[in-house]
């Protein structure tokens, strides 16, 4: 006999406790039999089969030019499409292998390191390896940038502007053919057209052979922003576009 059953029986013998009293303490509630055995074979299975919610951050679409560099430590343009502070998914031309290290640099956030996680049709996405201190600071960044957006504030010029030697370039908007434009400067990220006619802000060009969209109207012209940065190695007043 267990020391739990001759305790019972005492508490009987005593009349403290009846045929038909409950044994349990005040308060506890048993669990049945299948439910003991739910819990178990939950506590069972492997980690990979229970539900996992693999969107853990929300997604903020926001388009910052920047560059990246893969294990091979080359280095290529991209341009993020959407960003948490968990998550980057990238327009790039060289997607990298899955589970691939990579560092990408992008404007106003600075360098994010992270691995390959999925290719896409226009470049890759990658999970963030940063510490909480960094998540919190990226979570901020990414609101100002929401923010910055939704309040319709002016883009700011982020880099050096040149006046390229050869300033007369061929423009291709939307669909409809080339025709002659005039370069006013050149950044690392865009270029100010004059125009006669100015295309709808978003319109999708080609200035020459770099493609890029309409962001800002001025006065006699446009501002593009390309879909690529520019190369530095390649940016001075001989540049053609």
């Amino acid at each position: 006999m267990s020391d739990a059953e001759g305790d019972v029986q005492a508490a009987r013998a005593n009349g403290m406790l009846t045929a038909g009293s409950p044994i349990w303490p005040p308060g506890f509630r048993p669990v049945s039999r299948s439910q003991s055995m739910s819990a178990q074979t939950a506590a069972l299975l492997p980690r990979a089969s229970r539900p996992v919610d693999r969107r853990r951050h929300q997604r903020v679409a926001v388009a910052l030019l920047g560059r990246y560099m893969l294990t091979s430590r080359q280095e290529f343009p991209c341009q993020s499409v959407d960003m948490s502070p968990g998550g980057l998914r990238l327009v790039a031309p060289v997607k990298g292998l899955i589970g691939e290290r990579i560092v990408v640099y992008l404007e106003h956030v600075g360098r994010i390191e992270g691995q390959v996680v999925r290719h896409t049709d226009l470049g890759l996405a990658l999970t963030v390896a940063a510490t909480a201190r960094k998540r919190d600071k990226l979570a901020s960044q990414l609101t100002w940038l929401a923010n910055r957006h939704a309040l319709g504030l002016p883009e700011d010029r982020r880099h050096e502007r040149i006046v390229p030697r050869q300033t007369v370039v061929s423009l291709a908007i939307g669909d409809a053919g080339p025709l002659a434009a005039r370069l006013i400067d050149v950044s690392l990220s865009g270029a100010a057209l004059s125009l006669i006619e100015q295309p709808a802000i978003g319109t999708p060009v080609v200035i020459g052979k770099t493609p890029g969209r309409v962001v800002r109207y001025f006065e006699g012209g446009v501002a593009v922003e390309f879909m690529l940065p520019l190369s530095p190695d390649r940016f001075d007043e001989n540049i053609v576009l």
